[in-house]
């Protein structure tokens, strides 16, 4: 049966150089007129050979020396339930060597009078298998998707288009307001198209909706250092399916600065490769140079820095980080994010974003001296005409020097504590001092116990690690005895002072300090 010429655009990169290979041998005859077989024998192959390829060379030109493969190529010669046999062991859980198959199928085609397949075949036939098959009967779907799977990349054309939001616990340790070592959390707000960092925030505990609310703010909002210019509102935040980011609030803030909220498939961290590529670089390059970075697990450096410090040192590494060329884009995020000069679209007012984002609602009574909230005292001449009235409060968690007081929904004014007008008081830091004073009276305490304990031994004290004296078995108070009376100080007595009363009610101690 006549074939057809191959094309030369049909042979691989092995079977053209072959091709060229054998042309070069035929060429001092092609070109030069030189006797084929002077030019074989220079050349070291059979004169026969070089007759073949100058025959086939003018029939189907260069694409005719290439090297074809042999006519049974693919084609095993073992029993196709051999065969079968094989790739089925192979594909077992937990996968077995191919030792073992070898002689699992010798010692069936023993049994039926086969002939058994030696190791290479049996090698050749599991390997033929190919990688994805194996690691879907090995590892299962989720790692065959993960590996093998054809991934869509898709890029922002514009920037403020489509904005990342994701989380990660650092490999750091830092001084929580006790002093104690703990792992910070880093929540990144990162523009899709020119891969600038919109907004950020740092913090202790669980991720939370108000963590991420303040990283939204600081990403909408315009910067205080010139140099980073990035803001307004996106079209689309892309999140994963944590708790804060399915959060109700979330979605009422998303809808109501008509944001497209969507939450990447569950379980395909593909989707938000390009905030996992920059937290990546966080780790790889801010970490290092910082004190407390973890290293399998145990701290390299004794950890030194506070939170805010570690506010501090990711916002300096940003400026760099904005400057210099993107490895992937080519451009610096800031350049990328300023290209062609538009107009982010903004929040009409920065007050109710403030409020959507941040703030917290809490529920208080007006004083004659003001609202008290967190151990301090907040006063504005407004309030004189509310005296007694519930109102509720909106503060910010990182400066609570100030509170939005409304009345029946109704904002009515601005408080400030008089102590901190003009200072920056953060939830942290009130928490902070209330520790140290409890650590100073507990100090205090201890020194007159030891006073007391020194001079006056016998003075009720008892030492450190003994166990006080058994008291004197009492007898019981007889069944008609009545409970004392609390004086609170009405003194008026009553018609029925003389009847039996119910039994005091156990109070319920809130906290340490409440116990007798």
């Amino acid at each position: 049966m006549h074939t057809a010429a191959p094309s030369l655009a049909t042979l691989s990169v092995a079977q053209r150089e072959s091709a060229l290979g054998r042309f070069v041998v035929l060429r001092p005859h092609l070109q030069d007129g030189v006797p084929l077989a002077r030019a074989a024998r220079e050349a070291g192959v059979p004169v026969r050979t070089a007759q073949r390829w100058l025959v086939g060379f003018r029939a189907g030109g260069l694409a005719a020396l290439g090297r074809r493969p042999r006519a049974d190529a693919g084609r095993r010669r073992t029993q196709a339930e051999l065969v079968a046999l094989v790739e089925g062991l192979a594909l077992t859980r937990p996968r077995p060597s191919v030792a073992t198959i070898t002689r699992r199928v010798a010692a069936l085609a023993a049994q039926r009078g086969w002939t058994a397949p030696a190791y290479s075949t049996v090698h050749a036939i599991v390997a033929a298998l190919g990688p994805q098959l194996m690691t879907l009967a090995q590892d299962g779907p989720g790692v065959l998707r993960d590996r093998y799977e054809l991934v869509y990349r898709r890029q922002a054309e514009r920037p403020n288009e489509v904005w990342q939001a994701d989380h990660t616990e650092l490999d750091l340790l830092v001084l929580n307001e006790n002093g104690r070592a703990a792992r910070p959390w880093l929540t990144v707000v990162l523009d899709d198209c020119s891969r600038a960092v919109c907004g950020y925030t740092v913090f202790l505990g669980a991720p939370s909706a108000l963590n991420l609310s303040l990283a939204l703010r600081q990403a909408v909002r315009p910067k205080a250092d010139p140099g980073w210019v990035v803001h307004g509102l996106p079209e689309v935040l892309y999140a994963d399916h944590g708790s804060d980011f399915i959060s109700d609030h979330l979605r009422q803030v998303c809808a109501d600065l008509h944001i497209h909220l969507v939450h990447r498939a569950v379980a395909r961290p593909q989707g938000r490769g390009k905030v996992e590529r920059f937290l990546g670089t966080v780790a790889t390059e801010l970490l290092p140079l910082l004190p407390g970075q973890i290293i399998g697990g145990k701290p390299a450096t004794p950890p030194r820095l506070t939170l805010p410090e570690l506010d501090t040192a990711i916002g300096a590494w940003l400026g760099t980080y904005h400057q210099r060329p993107h490895s992937e884009t080519g451009i610096a995020p800031i350049t990328a994010w300023l290209a062609d000069e538009w107009l982010p679209r903004a929040t009409d007012s920065p007050e109710q974003l403030d409020l959507l984002l941040v703030m917290v609602a809490v529920p208080r009574v007006v004083h004659r001296d003001g609202i008290r909230f967190q151990g301090l005292r907040f006063i504005d001449p407004t309030l004189a005409a509310y005296v007694g009235e519930h109102v509720s409060i909106r503060y910010d968690p990182r400066d609570i020097a100030e509170v939005r007081v409304y009345h029946r929904n109704v904002f009515i004014c601005r408080a400030v504590s008089p102590e901190h007008a003009s200072q920056t008081v953060t939830l942290k830091d009130i928490q902070a001092a209330r520790v140290a004073h409890r650590r100073a009276l507990r100090a205090r305490l201890e020194q007159r116990r030891a006073a007391v304990a020194e001079y006056l031994p016998s003075h009720g004290h008892t030492p450190a690690g003994t166990a006080p004296p058994n008291p004197e078995p009492t007898d019981p108070e007889p069944p008609s005895r009545k409970p004392p009376t609390q004086d609170r100080g009405d003194h008026t007595p009553t018609a029925d002072h003389d009847a039996p009363t119910e039994p005091a009610a156990r109070r319920l101690y809130t906290y340490l300090e409440d116990l007798p």
